[in-house]
């Protein structure tokens, strides 16, 4: 005796018919697909997934969207760990190295080392650009610094700002500085602010304030030779450190004679470098210069950065033969 899921009333019809469904009167034969799991009164299956409350079927089996949706949730993450599987396993392609000099004047920049020039050669392959490019000839000169802030463990240098007095201006401006004498109910609009130390603590209200303008010892904006602050600020040449260990900056203008373009550059060089002890190795990582107009030139750091003067200790002989004789009598 056969019989459908529909005339057993037991389970709506979505088509799928059982072979064989075991009852407590004995076991009845019913037409089914062929290959599919029979049908089975129990709430799990053989292989302990539940029932598809909509269709019937087990889980594994249902082609609903909500177990479709977690059987392609589930396989896509199997995919993903078999596709990191993969890229561990593959061996990381070596990069060629880069060769030093090309041979023509056109070729792969990616393919050759950067080249770098002296600071006398690059300056005039500038004024050389210029004069290929038909630019302006007074524009400015920049350099672009990067540093190293590391100190020693987990230390770094904090971003700084400074100001330095070029050796030979390129511009005709001047800052705004006021000296501090007594406190201005009114707010003047300036660049720099310098003072004396006795007036320093009536200043304290107005931390906050100035903030990075405020007087200080270590930018030369507190102290007594107020004539000397005065050109310092006026006349001098401010520069900052951008994204933790960039400083970007004009230091003269194109036109200027290289002599003079060569002394400022060294200028603030030293300057920067004084940020960091010597102790911790080199400040200046690299060091770029170019013009308004023109790519920048990479430079030779030898001659640029101020030399470590390294005190050697003169060891006497005669030291030396004192001290075993000390060690066996202490022995």
């Amino acid at each position: 005796m056969e019989e459908d899921c529909k005339g057993r009333g037991s389970l709506p019809d979505h088509g799928c018919v059982l072979n064989r469904v075991t009852h407590s009167g004995g076991s009845l034969p019913y037409r089914g697909t062929p290959g599919e799991m029979p049908r089975s009164n129990s709430a799990h299956g053989p292989y302990g997934d539940k029932r598809c409350r909509s269709c019937g079927k087990f889980e594994s089996s249902c082609t609903t969207s909500k177990h479709a949706a977690s059987l392609l949730v589930s396989a896509k993450k199997g995919s993903q760990k078999t596709k990191q599987g993969e890229t561990k396993k593959k061996q990381v392609t070596r990069r060629r190295p880069l060769m030093s000099k090309p041979v023509d004047d056109v070729y792969l920049t990616w393919c050759y080392e950067r080249p770098s020039y002296d600071v006398e050669e690059a300056v005039g392959m500038l004024k050389k650009f210029q004069e290929l490019d038909f630019t302006h000839p007074k524009q400015y000169v920049y350099i672009n610094v990067f540093l190293d802030m590391a100190l020693q463990k987990k230390k770094k240098v904090d971003p700084f700002a400074s100001t330095v007095l070029l050796p030979y201006r390129f511009t005709d401006e001047t800052n705004k500085v006021l000296v501090f004498t007594e406190i201005l109910e009114d707010e003047i609009q300036v660049d720099f602010y310098v003072a004396v130390p006795a007036i320093m603590p009536k200043l304290i209200p107005l931390r906050n304030k100035l903030r990075r303008k405020y007087p200080s010892t270590k930018r030369n904006s507190m102290g007594h030779d107020i004539p000397k602050m005065l050109q310092l600020f006026r006349e001098g040449l401010e520069y900052t450190v951008e994204d933790e260990r960039v400083i970007k900056t004009r230091i003269a203008r194109l036109d200027m004679p290289t002599e003079q373009i060569v002394a400022n550059l060294k200028t603030v060089i030293h300057d920067i470098c004084t940020f960091k002890p010597s102790t911790y190795g080199p400040f200046v990582q690299k060091l770029v210069i170019r013009s308004s107009t023109s790519e920048g030139l990479l430079l030779n750091l030898d001659g640029l950065l101020p030399q470590v003067e390294k005190v050697e200790e003169e060891e006497n002989p005669e030291d030396d033969e004192e001290k075993p004789i000390q060690e066996s009598v202490s022995t």
